[in-house]
C-alpha cells in the first residue's frame, strides 16, 4: 500500500488527499518521503515563521520538555508568565493588557466571542468573505456561507457585512457588542481592506460602545512588516487574537485584550486544559525572541517587497495584494490549482485559496538566495500553464 492508500483509509475524509507525504524540513525546504526537496513558501499556512528545525525551537522545546511539559491551568509557569508579558509588549497592551492561552486559532476565536458576550449585547458583527475558524462559533463568525451551511444553525446574531466604511455604519446601534475584522482576508486569497478601515472601524466601535476585536491569526509574529497588522494603522484594539506564526509550528492561539476589556471575563468563565502549558509557551518565547533578535520583522518589510515588485509584472498576474510576507498574487485567469500544481512539480510550495488567487507566506528567515530560487521556480510554473493554452 501506498501513503495515498493509507491516508485514504485511515484519516477522516474533511480534507481532499494532500500532494506528498513530507518527512523532514530544514530551513525554508522540506524533503518528501520520495527524496524530493522543495522550496517552502506557504510555512505550514503562515505557522512556521523560523521555517523548519530551527536551533532556537528545537533547543527550546528539547529544555523544555526535558524540564515541565504540561501542568494544568491550575498552576502557573515561569514560560507562561514570560510569554504573557513579551505579548503585552509587542501588542501594545501594555499594564492594563491580559492575556488568555489557548490552542489554535479558533480557540481564540471562541474566547472573543466569549469576551464580547459578556458586553450583554446580543450581536456581532462579521465581514462578508472573512475567515475565523471552523469550530462552531468561529463558523459562525466566518463570512463564507458555502462553509457555514452544512452545519447550521448556528450562533445567533452575527451579522456578515460587506467590508466597506458605511456598511458598518448602517449595522452599527446599542446592540452590537463587536466587531471581529482580519487586516488581511487570508483565506479570502489576501485580501486588502479598504484604505482607511480599521481606522474608521476604531472611530465607529468606540462611539457606539462596541468593541473592536482583530482576529490577526495570520497577520501576526511580523508576517505584515509590523508584529500585528492593526499596528500599520496606528490604532488601539480592544482585543486581537493570535496563533499561527507565534508558535512557529507548536499549536498555540491566544487572546489578547487591551484596557477596560480585560476586564469582562471572570475567573470561571472560560478555560481550557492545555492553554498556555510551559511546553508550547516555551516554544513561543523562543520564536517570538529569534524574530525580534534576527530583524526579521524587517526583513518580511525587505523580502516581501522584493517578492511583489517581480513578480506584478509576471505572466498571467493580475495584481499583487497584502503586506510583507503575506502577499496575494491575483491572476488573470481562474487557474491558480494548475499554477499551485506545476510549481510542486518544479520543487515549489504555494497555495490556491481559490480559482483566481495565489498565496505566497514563506518563512520569515528567507534571503536572497531563496527569493531568487522562488521567483524563478514561480515565473517557470506561470509560463507552463500559461503556454496550456491559458491567456
Amino acid at each position: 500500500m501506498t501513503w495515498q492508500d493509507d491516508y485514504s483509509e485511515r484519516i477522516m475524509k474533511s480534507a481532499s488527499l494532500p500532494s506528498a507525504e513530507l518527512v523532514r524540513g530544514e530551513g525554508a525546504y522540506v524533503w518528501d518521503s520520495e527524496g524530493k526537496k522543495y522550496l517552502d513558501f506557504l510555512a505550514g499556512i503562515a505557522v512556521n515563521s523560523l521555517g523548519h528545525a530551527h536551533p532556537a525551537l528545537v533547543e527550546a522545546v528539547t529544555r523544555q520538555i526535558a524540564t515541565l511539559a504540561h501542568v494544568s491551568n491550575y498552576f502557573a509557569t515561569p514560560p507562561q508568565l514570560e510569554l504573557a508579558e513579551r505579548l503585552r509588549r509587542l501588542s501594545g497592551a501594555g499594564e492594563r493588557g491580559r492575556v488568555y492561552f489557548g490552542n489554535s486559532g479558533a480557540e481564540g476565536i471562541e474566547a472573543a466571542i466569549k469576551l464580547a458576550r459578556r458586553t450583554g449585547r446580543p450581536r456581532i458583527l462579521s465581514l462578508q468573505n472573512s475567515f475565523h475558524g471552523r469550530t462552531m462559533g468561529a463558523l459562525s463568525l466566518t463570512g463564507k456561507a458555502s462553509l457555514r451551511e452544512p452545519f447550521e444553525p448556528l450562533l445567533p446574531g452575527v451579522s456578515h457585512i460587506e467590508s466597506t466604511i458605511e456598511a458598518l455604519e448602517s449595522a452599527m446601534g446599542p446592540d452590537v457588542a463587536a466587531l471581529v475584522v482580519e487586516p488581511i482576508k487570508g483565506e479570502a486569497g489576501v485580501i486588502d481592506l479598504p484604505a482607511g478601515y480599521l481606522a474608521a472601524a476604531r472611530e465607529i466601535t468606540a462611539a457606539h460602545g462596541a468593541l473592536l476585536i482583530i482576529d490577526e491569526i495570520q497577520t501576526g509574529a511580523g508576517r505584515t512588516g509590523r508584529w500585528f497588522g492593526f499596528q500599520h494603522e496606528d490604532i488601539t484594539p480592544d482585543a486581537i487574537v493570535v496563533a499561527k506564526g507565534i508558535g512557529g509550528g507548536v499549536p498555540i492561539g491566544a487572546l489578547i485584550t487591551f484596557g477596560e476589556a480585560s476586564d469582562l471575563l471572570i475567573a470561571g468563565q472560560h478555560g481550557s486544559t492545555f492553554g498556555g502549558n510551559p511546553l508550547v509557551t516555551a516554544a513561543s518565547n523562543a520564536v517570538l525572541r529569534e524574530i525580534e533578535s534576527a530583524g526579521l520583522v524587517e526583513n518580511a518589510v525587505v523580502r516581501g517587497g522584493q517578492i511583489s515588485s517581480v513578480v506584478d509584472g509576471l505572466p498571467l498576474v493580475d495584481e499583487v495584494r497584502g503586506r510583507g510576507l503575506l502577499i496575494g498574487v491575483g491572476l488573470s485567469a481562474p487557474v491558480a490549482p494548475l499554477v499551485v500544481a506545476e510549481a510542486a512539480r518544479l520543487g515549489l510550495i504555494i497555495n490556491a485559496p481559490n480559482d483566481s488567487s495565489i498565496r505566497l507566506a514563506p518563512p520569515l528567515i528567507i534571503g536572497d538566495t531563496e527569493v531568487s530560487e522562488f521567483i524563478e521556480k514561480f515565473t517557470s510554473a506561470l509560463q507552463s500553464s500559461a503556454s496550456k493554452g491559458i491567456q
